[in-house]
C-alpha cells in the first residue's frame, strides 16, 4: 500500500476514534468529571511510557530535561489539555456533545486567528471571510442559547493554545504525551487519593468493568494520537485539515441522532453559518495548495539544467 493512502486511513482512524468519545465517557459514570480526568492522566502516562519500551525510545527525555524552555513550554501544554480534556468529558457527561462539537468545528478558525495575533502571519481575503462568518456564528449561537457559547469558546482556544505550544516546541507526539501526563502525574494521583479517602471514589467501587474502563482511558487517549502522528508524517497539511472535520461532525451526528440534544431552527442556523465558513476555508487552503504546486513546477520547467563542470584529464 503506498505511504500517503496509509496516512490517509491512519487519518481516518484517529478523527474517528477522537468522534466517538461522546460514547466513550458515558460508560464511566457515575465517576464525576475531574475524577475522569484524573483517571485520564495516570493511564494516559501507563499507555504512552509502555509504548515507548516496546520502541526502546528514551534518549529524548534527557535531552528534554537539559532544555528549560522546551520544559517550560510542555508545562503549559499539560495545564492547557487538562483544561481542554477535562471541560469536554463535563460536557459530554451533561449532555451537550453538539456545543462540544462546535468548538471542534470552530478550532481551526481560531487557530488561523492565532497566526495573524501571535506568529504575525498574514490572511489572505478568503480567510477573513471564514473567520467572519465563524464571528457571526458565534454571535448567532449566542443569542439562541442566552449565553455565549463557553464551553465552544473554551474548547476552541484551549485546543489552539494547545496547537501554538507543540508547534513551538517541537517534540514527537509520543514524547510530549509523556512529558504532559508526566507533569500532570503528582496532582492527578493527589486528587485520586483524596476520593478515596474521603470515600467519593469510584475506582474499584462499582465493579470491574467500570475499573477496566477507567483504566483503557490511557488507551483510548494514547492509540488515536499516535494513529494521527503517523498521518501527518505520511500526507500533506490541506489533507490533515480536510480529515480533522471528521472529529467534530460524527461529535456533532452522536449528540443530534444518539443522545437526542434539542437542536431549534436557530441553532441550526449558526452551525450552518460554522460549516460555511469552514467550506470557504477549505477551499481557499486547497486553491493555495494547487497553485503553489503548479509554481513549482513551472519553476522546475524553466530552471536551465545543471551543467557538469568538465573534469580536466592528467
Amino acid at each position: 500500500m503506498p505511504e500517503s493512502r496509509k496516512g490517509v486511513l491512519y487519518g481516518i482512524a484517529a478523527y474517528t476514534m477522537w468522534g466517538l468519545f461522546p460514547l466513550y465517557w458515558p460508560l464511566v459514570k457515575p465517576s464525576a468529571p475531574v475524577e475522569i480526568l484524573a483517571h485520564r492522566m495516570a493511564w494516559s502516562l501507563v499507555a504512552v511510557v509502555a509504548i515507548l519500551a516496546i520502541r526502546r525510545h528514551w534518549s529524548w527525555f534527557r535531552q528534554i530535561m537539559r532544555q528549560p524552555r522546551i520544559l517550560a513550554l510542555l508545562v503549559v501544554a499539560a495545564v492547557v489539555i487538562s483544561v481542554n480534556w477535562g471541560l469536554y468529558i463535563y460536557a459530554v457527561n451533561t449532555g451537550r456533545v453538539v456545543e462540544a462539537a462546535l468548538g471542534y468545528f470552530i478550532n481551526p478558525l481560531v487557530s488561523v486567528l492565532f497566526g495573524v495575533m501571535v506568529l504575525r502571519e498574514r490572511l489572505r481575503r478568503w480567510q477573513w471571510v471564514a473567520v467572519a462568518l465563524g464571528a457571526v456564528a458565534v454571535l448567532v449561537l449566542a443569542v439562541d442559547y442566552g449565553r455565549p457559547p463557553w464551553i465552544a469558546l473554551v474548547l476552541a482556544f484551549s485546543f489552539a493554545v494547545y496547537g501554538l505550544v507543540k508547534k513551538t516546541a517541537n517534540v514527537g507526539a509520543a514524547e510530549s504525551l509523556t512529558m504532559e501526563t508526566l507533569l500532570l502525574l503528582a496532582p492527578a494521583l493527589a486528587y485520586l487519593i483524596m476520593l478515596e479517602q474521603n470515600g467519593t471514589a469510584t475506582f474499584g467501587h462499582n465493579g470491574p468493568l467500570h475499573a477496566a474502563l477507567l483504566a483503557a482511558a490511557g488507551v483510548v487517549t494514547a492509540v488515536p494520537l499516535l494513529c494521527f502522528t503517523a498521518a501527518a508524517i505520511r500526507v500533506p497539511l490541506t489533507v490533515i485539515g480536510l480529515l480533522q472535520y471528521i472529529a467534530p461532525t460524527l461529535q456533532f451526528l452522536c449528540g443530534v441522532l444518539i443522545i437526542k440534544e434539542v437542536m431549534p431552527a436557530s441553532r441550526w442556523i449558526g452551525f450552518a453559518i460554522v460549516w460555511a465558513g469552514l467550506a470557504v476555508f477549505s477551499w481557499d487552503s486547497l486553491r493555495t495548495a494547487r497553485l503553489a504546486r503548479r509554481a513549482a513546477l513551472a519553476m522546475e520547467t524553466v530552471a536551465p539544467p545543471q551543467v557538469q563542470p568538465e573534469r580536466s584529464s592528467t
